[in-house]
């Protein structure tokens, strides 16, 4: 990029731009804006519209960028959530504090509104769920029909509704890698994978393997937060504090080829590694003492990282040899996200249990489940008689409105071909999409299907990532809100994952939106190199 002379530029003509604030990067260090132009890092007022700031730049061949200010309530109660009386997850203590939340009122498709009326292209789907975006009428019927019927029941003592039953046979039915025997059902997915340990322990138990209790995770990998779930999740923010991970668990490495490789080592070689190094866990520990090994097919909240080549060939054969059972954790990557039903399809995994939720009711009600095989079952009705009742479940388990809700979403995707259409825009997302690769401050674009994640270094060489105090992240998230459009940032890294039924003009959208948001993040990351070096 050339070198950069700035302007700033405030919009007061048009309502919908008033008091926000754009940055003109103008490309030869010699000239200057023809409108209003002064130094950069001062606020300069001026009567244009962003249309014809935007045409004069373009006009004179200058590089238009747009700078934001972070979104600001402005409806008369302004401050009145300060201090709300929520405590939210995933958030600081001094944010909640200090900060308005921003509210999301109305939703329509891939857009939501906030209350103060300003849209959003919500290019995470919520929290990698709403699959249908946000107003699915067929979902809101199937929700309210059932409601009408039998708003609730439970699924304790072998006595149920019919929701669950026939969601849990749809399930068996169209899971392929192997054949499934019984569904768990339980509200979120931190739910479930808690319920995969007691699983993985009732399981050898009943086979009166009793010191096989220890579970195998990842490095960077995302499970839940409740005890064994956080525990699961190898992510330090979600031990910390909390006395986790608890003592049962291990963890081994993050199976991230661009990061972690050798010099010259290729993927397949990188996947070997990851395999011996498992299998030196296991025999260091006892492989008497290790019960499962769980993993994210793609992970998810720690990055968006796919696994190398050949690594689930590779990682599979070695859980058979120690009889470890393996828990495939596919909370994001089911029903479609990837361009397969099941992301076990895409990369050969055979597990022994399966963990699911959001995209089960596209996010539209709290519903996950566990799929156990049916050799896994087997074992459980054959020692039943010793081991007496199954005492593990939840109230609001197989809930028959969030059951209802289910199936209704498991017809859209069949009737709509909903794989069909992610194959067609994926195709064009992930290619539009890593062009930013290409950008000083991007170490690598990376996903599959409708889920990609950047990440963010200060070094492309060395891949030396920024400095947390710098908020790249959190910036380049911030310019993309006050742009119009949601992402999620965890550190240096950004994470999308858009509604399936996002169409190809939204698709563009997220690229245009993306790329403002970048060009605002490179001038902003420049500024603090260059302050770093006075």
């Amino acid at each position: 990029m050339p070198a950069l002379r700035c302007c700033r530029v405030s919009f007061a003509e048009s309502t919908s731009w008033c008091d926000e604030e754009f940055v003109m990067a103008c490309a030869p260090l010699s000239s200057t804006c023809s409108i209003n132009s002064t130094h950069m890092g001062t606020a300069h007022p001026c009567n244009s519209t962003r249309e014809e700031v935007q045409k004069s730049c373009e006009s004179r061949e200058f590089e238009y960028v747009l700078q934001m200010k972070p979104v600001q309530d402005t409806l008369d109660n302004e401050g009145m959530y300060h201090g709300h009386s929520m405590l939210a997850p995933f958030t600081s203590g001094s944010q909640q504090m200090e900060t308005e939340p921003l509210i999301i009122a109305k939703g329509e498709g891939v857009y939501v509104w906030d209350r103060n009326g300003k849209k959003y292209l919500d290019a995470l789907a919520g929290l990698w769920c709403a699959s249908m975006g946000f107003s699915e009428k067929r979902l809101m019927n199937a929700a309210w029909n059932q409601m009408t019927q039998l708003p609730f029941y439970h699924s304790f003592w072998n006595r149920t509704s019919q929701p669950p039953l026939d969601l849990a046979k749809e399930l068996i039915d169209i899971f392929k890698p192997v054949k499934m025997g019984k569904v768990f059902f339980c509200n979120t997915g931190s739910e479930a994978n808690d319920t995969q340990v007691k699983l993985a322990w009732y399981y050898n138990n009943a086979l009166g393997r009793e010191k096989k209790k220890k579970i195998i995770s990842r490095h960077s990998s995302y499970h839940g937060s409740t005890m064994s779930a956080a525990s699961l999740s190898g992510l330090t923010p979600l031990h910390t504090g909390f006395d986790l991970p608890a003592s049962y668990v291990l963890h081994t490495d993050c199976a991230h080829y661009w990061r972690y490789h050798l010099p010259n080592e290729s993927e397949e070689d990188y996947s070997s590694r990851l395999a011996d190094n498992l299998e030196k866990l296991i025999l260091k520990e006892g492989p008497d003492t290790i019960a499962a090994f769980i993993a994210e097919p793609l992970m998810g909240a720690g990055g968006v990282i796919p696994p190398p080549a050949t690594y689930w060939d590779k990682i599979q054969p070695i859980l058979k040899k120690y009889d470890v059972l393996l828990i495939a954790d596919e909370v994001i990557c089911a029903f479609g996200r990837l361009g397969t039903m099941f992301a076990c399809e895409k990369y050969n995994i055979k597990p022994d249990l399966l963990t699911i939720a959001k995209q089960l009711s596209s996010g539209y009600m709290p519903i996950s489940a566990v799929l156990l095989g049916q050799h896994i079952f087997d074992v459980l009705a054959k020692q039943s008689n010793r081991l007496g009742t199954f005492g593990h479940g939840f109230t609001y388990g197989g809930h028959p409105v969030a059951c209802a809700v289910a199936l209704e979403t498991l017809r859209i995707y069949k009737e709509t071909d909903i794989l069909a259409h992610v194959n067609e825009v994926a195709a064009i997302f992930q290619t539009e999409m890593r062009k930013f690769a290409s950008s000083s401050i991007i170490g690598e674009v990376r996903g599959e299907g409708l889920v990609l994640g950047i990440e963010f270094v200060s070094n492309k060489e060395t891949k030396e990532s920024f400095p947390v105090d710098w908020g790249v992240g959190e910036y380049f998230s911030g310019q993309c809100t006050a742009l119009g459009m949601l992402v999620r940032f965890a550190g240096n890294n950004i994470m999308y994952s858009p509604p399936l039924i996002i169409t190809t003009d939204e698709i563009k959208e997220i690229v245009r939106m993306s790329a403002a948001a970048l060009k605002a993040t490179e001038i902003y990351v420049l500024e603090l190199q260059v302050n770093a070096q006075i």
